[in-house]
């Protein structure tokens, strides 16, 4: 029953209904999930606060509790209609030197919008068939554990590189949800699982995956590139290429693999720049580049400085000395220590003779206590290097 509501249409005209529009608005698939408590996704945040994975995010117990349960959003929450929208496209077949990768969800649009587009469009329709406000859209927007509520709506499983994987779309999908105080008729959750398969474990460099489907955030690539401090520099090295996220366990999911969802064009990248930035001219990168290329798009809510810094990591991994004069060059002038910092630490880790006279200079000029440290640790790489 729809409560109090004036009803003008059944539950199940009403999901016929759901899945029409989000099939016509862009949605990949869509399942119903019941609204109650989801006291698993409090036990595992819980265990997760206490093994320290969340430690760079702002989480605590109490957004543990609203992410868990969809009433803290919508007084009388009965349903929580469950969209996911595939993304995976392409990559641009060519590439040049000294270039760093993007993760796919960042090539094109901010997917925040395109999701909410399409959410709205699912709430606006329903509120309207109803005669009365029953939905709260959410994207990424509220506390709301969105894995665990499309696994129990059947959307797919939470794969051990915690991702949710639909068994027709993979796991390159976006989440979005509509939290509503319709008695829908749900889904069933999948059945499906990841079995005795490791591959996301293994191929993770810096060992941030356990088999027990639950990750260490702080070691994850896509959260490094991400912090706002400091790297730990024993991780740097692991992070290869990447400047902004890290698609790795999904590329070897074998369900990834095997599917082949429509996905919208908006999707796909603008040009190899877009996967494949430039890691020099993304070195030099300041306020005014950064809102034209990136403000646009999933990545756009760090500051500049961050891209830099990746930059850095990536230019240092690469261990090509024709990327000494701009690390130089961001040593000396960068305006940001935390950028400068890195920038040492890719000097030292490349070992350019070059870099090793410019560092124990800009050592004795260096005011930043930080930027110092950096500097005299990237001094001791070299003279290892110099032994190898």
């Amino acid at each position: 029953m729809l409560a109090s509501l004036p009803i003008v249409m059944t539950p199940s005209a009403l999901r016929a209904l759901v899945e029409r529009i989000a099939r016509e608005a862009g949605a990949g698939d869509v399942k119903i999930a019941s609204a109650g408590d989801d006291a698993a996704t409090q036990a595992r945040f819980a265990a997760s606060l206490e093994r320290g994975d969340l430690a760079t995010w702002p989480y605590d117990d109490a957004y543990a509790q609203k992410a868990a349960s969809p009433q803290a959003l919508l007084a009388g929450a009965r349903s929580v209609i469950c969209v996911a929208v595939p993304y995976a496209t392409q990559a641009p077949h060519a590439r040049g030197p000294l270039t760093g990768r993007i993760s796919n969800y960042a090539w094109s649009v901010n997917y925040h919008r395109h999701v909410r587009a399409v959410l709205k469009r699912i709430a606006d329709e329903l509120d309207a068939a109803i005669g009365a406000p029953v939905t709260r859209a959410v994207c990424d927007t509220a506390p709301l554990a969105e894995r665990a509520f499309a696994e129990r709506s059947g959307l797919g499983w939470i794969g051990k590189h915690t991702n949710l994987i639909s068994p027709e779309l993979g796991s390159f999908v976006f989440l979005g949800e509509i939290v509503t105080t319709l008695d829908l008729p749900p889904d069933a959750p999948s059945k499906k699982s990841c079995g005795s398969c490791t591959r996301c474990i293994d191929v993770c460099p810096t060992g941030a995956l356990r088999a027990d489907y639950s990750m260490d955030a702080t070691r994850c690539i896509s959260d490094l590139t991400q912090r706002t401090d400091a790297i730990p520099r024993e991780l740097r090295a692991l992070m290869g290429d990447w400047i902004w996220g890290c698609d790795l366990c999904q590329e070897v999911c074998p369900p990834t693999q095997r599917a082949s969802p429509r996905v919208d064009a908006v999707f796909s990248a603008s040009g190899v720049s877009a996967a494949f930035p430039d890691l020099l001219a993304l070195l030099r990168m300041r306020g005014a580049e950064h809102r034209r290329r990136f403000r646009p798009k999933a990545m756009g809510w760090r500051r500049p400085a961050v891209l830099r810094r990746n930059a850095a990591v990536a230019l240092g991994n690469a261990l090509d000395r024709a990327a000494v004069p701009a690390l130089l060059q961001a040593l000396r002038e960068d305006g940001n220590p935390l950028v400068r910092g890195h920038a040492a630490w890719a000097l030292g880790r490349i070992g350019s003779p070059r870099a090793l006279d410019a560092l124990s200079e800009r050592l004795a000029s260096e005011t930043e206590l930080t930027v110092r440290e950096e500097i005299a640790l990237a001094l001791a790489s070299w003279e290892t290097f110099a032994l190898r």
